[in-house]
């Protein structure tokens, strides 16, 4: 495995995850520049604001080379960086005390699934379950497929863009739990809200959320 492995490195050797430049003796895909310049959320990890969310945690601020990395991750196969991302949501969950009895995620339609053949969240969330020993579980489909949110502005239009397009799946799988929704990009917070609303009318105890990057407001 380990020789295999040089293998892969010299044929595609690894880069950081977010500025993109080829890692030089570093282990866990983050350079060492990037370590420490990475726009962290630090005292502004935590939302409160969002509608049936009782916390929402993300790490990082939604620009420069974050974005470019989730960008690379949604559109370009980059799906190794899941398992990257996991480690720096888990640092900051567990540095706001976040706990949950089981992990879901926001789902994308079927079309764009079939599209881009894998749903972002859900591998991150898969990711964030393994390590912690947590229950991944599938609790919402998406029964429409509608506008892109990054596409709308107005967040009373986002709003409106959600509504109707999620269902609770596995209503078994919710009642009583403390969730952990994870999403990959919080912006109005619009699409977790909703998603909330949809578990707790399904019986969730509770719905905190947690994401890579969050606006920066």
């Amino acid at each position: 495995m380990k020789a295999f492995r040089s293998m892969l490195d010299l044929l595609y050797p690894p880069k950081c995850a977010f500025c993109h430049r080829l890692l030089r003796g570093e282990t866990v895909g983050i350079c060492r520049k990037c370590r420490e310049a990475l726009p962290r959320t630090g005292a502004f990890a935590v939302r409160t604001d969002i509608r049936h969310i009782d916390r929402c945690a993300a790490p990082l601020f939604y620009e420069k080379t974050v974005r470019d990395s989730l960008h690379r991750y949604k559109f370009s196969q980059c799906v190794g960086y899941a398992g990257i991302y996991a480690e720096l949501v888990l640092k900051c969950i567990d540095e706001n005390q976040i706990s949950c009895d089981s992990i879901t995620w926001v789902p994308v339609s079927r079309r764009r699934l079939r599209l881009r053949g894998y749903d972002q969240s859900r591998l991150l969330a898969e990711e964030i379950a393994k390590k912690r020993g947590l229950p991944c579980v599938k609790t919402l489909e998406k029964v429409r497929h509608n506008r892109q949110q990054s596409l709308i502005r107005d967040p009373k239009a986002r709003r409106e863009n959600v509504k109707g397009v999620y269902r609770c799946d596995e209503p078994e799988a919710v009642r009583g739990k403390r969730l952990l929704l994870i999403d990959d990009i919080v912006t109005t917070g619009a699409t977790l809200s909703e998603c909330a609303k949809i578990l707790c009318e399904a019986g969730a105890a509770s719905v905190s959320a947690a994401a890579v990057a969050r606006r920066r407001d």
